[in-house]
């Protein structure tokens, strides 16, 4: 509404002047007045309440910066961000130590070592926030032992002032239990994202080095607000020319914007490169000339970005190439490519993402046969990075059995930030819970009781290496996700990267409060729908263990009858395995033995259908559609009430947000209500197309009360999506 427009015309009163006014300016209303587009992810600085500004404001009047150097500044910048937006006062930034300062420093500098504080114990990336008297004054102290960490420390600090956690006798010390934490961006040259719902790549690759939009350092800024320190540019299923001098300047122009927050560059490696831009006849890695060619692109690229972070690979799965393509071995390959990142104290990255048409038995088992014989035989500086479940990102998946099965490798986690098989963008999926599932599950390796997480961390195993990668979620729509609720998968993602112990429901609560409000009245109902929502999509899409039933390709919506397609494993049927006498992949000794490679009391369990829990049922066994179920139900019953189930909880979502209008902005209250709806309409089409497709083979009536799916089958398969976005093959 233009409000130049409520003047125009005679007669018209002030009174009706104010009533336009009021509907224009929500404020006035009394809604939430800030109109907000999701921009700002969880760094928004709006006041806080009068009391609160009044209690911190004492705490928070000068900022002391003690040493030189890029992040101690971006750090002292964003506390009087953060302070002047919360408290609406821009403290001083100066020398002088006064009573109430905020003191950045490292641990080199004179007044910090003046403390005696306990710095070399939080190694290079940990911090220490402590209420304590310097020059004879009180003051809060952020020190650490680089940059990059006093940095760390700012972000907490701003984090507790926002929620409204104590700020006074402070003693709170953090250091990352992984060494690496990064994103891993499946982004093309060309700009498209595979598997990616939030529009283009972030990155303007024609524009670069010439132009670094502000968004980069908006985009360094939010993960280093959560202790991100890694970001692979450019997809697993890389583009040689990313390694060429072009293309090498172009990822030096964004290492440099990211550099003051602590986060390195990495590059997605094509293993094939010396032949496709090197003029080499061959990539074999026993090959003298091609580890001569990449001991000298390493050169290059360490020339051009000092602290390059080293490569990601992706080699010989889904037609990559890869040394088998020369008969070599996965640690020949990766132990080629770390010699010559070494000397620059480089890594590699090597996905243990395989899987080819000649495993014939199980494709969950090939990535486990084909690593775990190599154990021992990789460089020091190469970390196999290993997807949280044995086959691809499913809603809910078993941990991966290599977890543990290497205890002479150091094995880096890779979660899928990015809803690939969880309703893209659309869909609330708050995947929290998920990591958390994955990393608390005990693996009984390399001693009883250990879980993923003392694997990855390296603390089971002894490894000084450690990391974990997610598959970002990020692209160039304004709210950098697609959607509100999706920015809360990459803040818990980096959480957890940095502590693979914390739980799932207090960084859903602080997210929250962070990004929306701290009302209880909001926090407590959204942070249970949170909760609760991925479990919502597992029973909806694939409840009691079923898996990768989605249609193939772009993986949008169901496609359990998929039988067509050339490989066995591409088909949704290898997967359910659905005749007349039951449902379920039988990964026992009677069918692939798949649980052998779980350690005994764990294989155990998961063995007998009396032990496993029934959420992984259909997973590890072919079960009788009448076998009866904990609930009293038969297996189909329990099936069709479990799809049920998933739809009525989206309408109960749908309900709970509802309800949060008067504490969210119209924006993002409005965009959230649409993608619920969209949410609930598709997931009563999984559970009616579902249940169409499995009826054919159970041949029993649906249970007492279930509506009949609201089409025939043919609907439901004759549905048809090319161009379903993030599919970019």
């Amino acid at each position: 509404m233009q409000l130049s427009a409520c003047f125009s015309g005679r007669g018209r009163s002030w009174l009706a002047v104010l009533l336009v006014l009021a509907v224009a300016l929500p404020g006035l209303a009394g809604s939430p007045a800030r109109a907000e587009d999701g921009y700002e992810l969880w760094l928004r600085y709006p006041p806080l309440d009068e009391g609160a500004r009044r209690v911190a404001m004492p705490l928070a009047s000068r900022i002391v910066i003690e040493g030189q150097d890029d992040s101690l500044r971006v750090a002292g910048e964003e506390l009087v961000r953060g302070i002047d937006g919360l408290l609406q006062a821009t403290p001083a930034v100066a020398p002088e130590v006064t009573a109430g300062a905020i003191v950045l420093g490292l641990a080199s500098s004179p007044r910090i070592q003046a403390l005696a504080l306990p710095l070399a114990e939080l190694g290079p990336e940990g911090y220490l926030i402590r209420s304590v008297r310097m020059e004879g004054r009180p003051v809060t102290v952020i020190a650490a032992n680089t940059g990059p960490a006093v940095l760390y420390g700012a972000f907490e600090w701003l984090r507790r002032l926002q929620v409204g956690a104590p700020l006074t006798d402070l003693d709170v010390r953090s250091t990352p239990a992984l060494r690496l934490r990064v994103l891993n961006h499946w982004d093309n040259l060309n700009r498209t994202v595979e598997r990616g719902y939030a529009g283009q790549s972030i990155w303007d690759w024609h524009t670069l080095p010439g132009f670094t939009q502000a968004r980069y350092v908006d985009y360094a800024r939010a993960n280093a607000s959560i202790g991100i320190n890694g970001t692979v540019l450019n997809n697993v299923n890389s583009n040689a020319l990313s390694l060429t001098a072009p293309w090498i300047e172009k990822a030096a122009a964004l290492a440099d914007v990211f550099r003051p927050w602590g986060v390195r560059v990495y590059l997605s490696a094509r293993f094939s490169a010396p032949v496709e831009i090197g003029g080499l006849a061959s990539a074999d890695p026993l090959d003298p000339a091609v580890a001569a060619w990449w001991r000298a692109k390493a050169d290059e690229l360490y020339a051009a970005i000092p602290d390059f972070g080293g490569f990601l690979v992706k080699a010989n799965s889904e037609g990559q190439p890869g040394p088998q393509d020369y008969g070599r071995s996965h640690a020949e390959g990766a132990n080629m490519l770390a010699d010559a990142v070494a000397p620059h104290g480089g890594v590699v990255m090597w996905r243990a993402f395989v899987y080819s048409a000649e495993n014939a038995t199980d494709r969950a088992r090939q990535a486990y046969e084909e690593f775990v014989p190599l154990d021992g035989t990789f460089r020091d500086n190469v970390l196999v990075q290993v997807k949280n479940g044995p086959i691809d990102f499913q809603p809910r998946e078993p941990f991966h059995p290599m977890f543990g099965a290497m205890p002479g490798t150091p094995l880096m986690m890779e979660f899928q930030i990015t809803k690939e098989y969880l309703g893209f963008a659309t869909h609330i999926a708050y995947l929290g819970t998920m990591y958390e599932e994955t990393l608390q599950s005990v693996t009984d390796r390399p001693v009883a009781g250990a879980t993923v997480a003392d694997v990855i961390d390296g603390s089971a195993e002894g490894h000084a290496l450690s990391g974990m990668a997610g598959v970002a979620n990020i692209g160039s729509d304004r709210n950098w996700s697609g959607s509100h609720f999706d920015q809360a998968n990459w803040y818990v993602f980096g959480r957890m990267a940095w502590d693979p112990r914390a739980r799932a429901e207090p960084i859903a609560r602080d997210w929250a409060q962070r990004t929306f409000t701290t009302d209880p009245a909001f926090v407590e109902p959204v942070v249970g729908m949170m909760m609760g929502s991925r479990e919502a999509v597992v029973d909806y899409m694939t409840p009691l263990g079923l898996h990768h039933v989605m249609a193939t390709g772009h993986h949008y919506g169901p496609g359990p009858w998929v039988d067509d397609l050339a490989r066995p494993e591409w088909n949704p049927v290898y997967y359910h395995r659905a005749d007349a006498t039951g449902i379920g992949f039988d990964r026992t000794a009677t069918g692939s033995n798949a649980l052998a490679q779980y350690a005994p009391g764990v294989a155990a369990r998961y063995s007998d259908p009396a032990t496993v829990d029934e959420r992984d049922l259909l997973w590890f066994h072919h079960v009788a559609w009448d076998r009866p179920m904990r609930s009293g139900r038969t297996l189909w019953d329990e099936l069709v009430v479990t799809y049920s189930r998933g739809v009525s909880k989206v309408g109960e979502m749908r309900g709970t947000w509802a309800a949060m209008e008067p504490h969210v902005d119209a924006r993002r209250f409005d965009e959230v209500s649409q993608f619920l709806a969209i949410q609930e309409q598709e997931a009563k089409w999984w559970r009616d197309a579902s249940v169409s497709y499995f009826r054919t083979f159970a041949d029993r009536p649906l249970p007492a009360g279930e509506p009949e799916p609201e089409y025939g089958l043919e609907h439901y398969r004759a549905l048809s999506f090319p161009l379903a976005p993030g599919n970019t093959h």
